[in-house]
């Protein structure tokens, strides 16, 4: 017989039981179910800015105070009295800080440099009938030193009309890029670019380049995402010059570009102040040398006279002294001639 003390519970535990629970298992020839993903990332916002990458100088201070914190330079610069000095020629340290740490472009344009050009465009690794497809798109943008201007108008576009090509996933061959005009030396010496904003498209593995200013362009999002869409890119040759790439005088810009690419690594290293102090020295004994006055020749004397030309000399003038003695004027002669007429 059934204990009554156990019913209870029995009656509890048949409740809860539900039909869901039991499964008609698993036969064979049916796929196996994958398991169900713990966390799916949210959908994708437009409108939402890409979060900043953290800075190892902007992480917050370990709890033993390590000397990574100690040494910080924000931390240094945000503290009381520093701040306070600051403070008193009017700079808002604090808020400089914060401005110079937001990040000026989307994160998720990725960043090419002199350093990972090669690696991201040049050697991608590609199927074969992805490489004939594949096409780089580089806006080239001096956003960094100018915040206002031509450049930052390029790199909002861009931006937008990136977030509509992640929408629609219409471009799975276009790849997109920026390059920092400011601290990129080597590439852009090479394309023979001295300038920003530009726009450049890039297919066979850097050996095709199209180059477009933006003052030639509709800076539109719609018209940049159809530009690439249609490929109108086509209908503009590329660079094609005996200094362009397999050109019969590559060579030269690729050296010069190196050259310039060692004195920027070089200079970079230097500090401002000392920097500035340098080119100034320098600049000074340049204008020194330019403006540098003829020397004052040297005063010439003029010889003493000998004894046999001063002789010459008064001999010379003691007649005429002589004659002009001994000849009366004029008009004491004829005084005389009309005093004896009278006589």
């Amino acid at each position: 017989m059934f204990p009554p003390r156990l019913l209870l519970p029995a009656l509890l535990s048949a409740a809860s039981v539900s039909a869901q629970y039991y499964s008609a298992g698993w036969s064979p020839g049916q796929p196996i179910p994958a398991p169900e993903p713990e966390f799916a990332p949210p959908p994708f916002n437009p409108a939402a800015a890409p979060a900043a990458p953290t800075r190892p100088s902007d992480a917050a201070p370990t709890a033993g105070g390590g000397s990574g914190s100690f040494f910080d330079v924000n931390r240094i610069l945000t503290s009381g009295p520093v701040a306070g000095l600051f403070e008193k020629v009017g700079v808002n340290i604090s808020e400089r800080i914060a401005q110079a740490n937001v990040s000026l472009w989307d994160e998720r344009i990725p960043l090419i440099t002199d350093d990972n050009y090669d690696e991201i465009i040049v050697n991608e690794e590609l199927a074969p009938e992805e490489e004939d497809k594949r096409v780089w798109f580089i806006v080239i943008s001096a956003s960094a030193g100018q915040q206002s201007g031509m450049s930052k108008i390029t790199d909002d576009q861009v931006d937008a009309a990136y977030n509509i090509t992640l929408i629609e996933n219409d471009l799975p061959n276009v790849r997109w890029g920026r390059i920092d005009y400011l601290n990129v030396t080597y590439i852009t010496t090479k394309w023979s670019i001295w300038q920003a904003p530009y726009l450049v498209v890039i297919t066979d593995r850097g050996q095709s380049l199209r180059f477009y200013k933006t003052t030639q362009v509709r800076l539109k999002p719609e018209f940049i995402r159809e530009f690439l869409k249609e490929e109108g890119w086509r209908q503009t040759p590329p660079w094609r010059s005996s200094f362009g790439p397999g050109g019969s005088r590559e060579y030269i810009l690729h050296y010069y570009g190196l050259t310039l690419k060692a004195i920027y690594d070089f200079l970079v290293r230097v500090p401002k102040w000392l920097l500035m102090i340098g080119t100034g020295a320098a600049a000074s004994v340049v204008m020194r040398l330019m403006h540098r006055g003829s020397p004052n020749p040297p005063a010439q004397t003029a010889p003493a006279p000998s004894a046999s030309t001063a002789t010459s000399t008064v001999t010379a003038t003691t007649p005429q002294a002589g004659t002009a003695t001994a000849n009366p004027s004029p008009s004491k002669g004829k005084g005389k001639q009309r005093k004896n007429a009278k006589k």
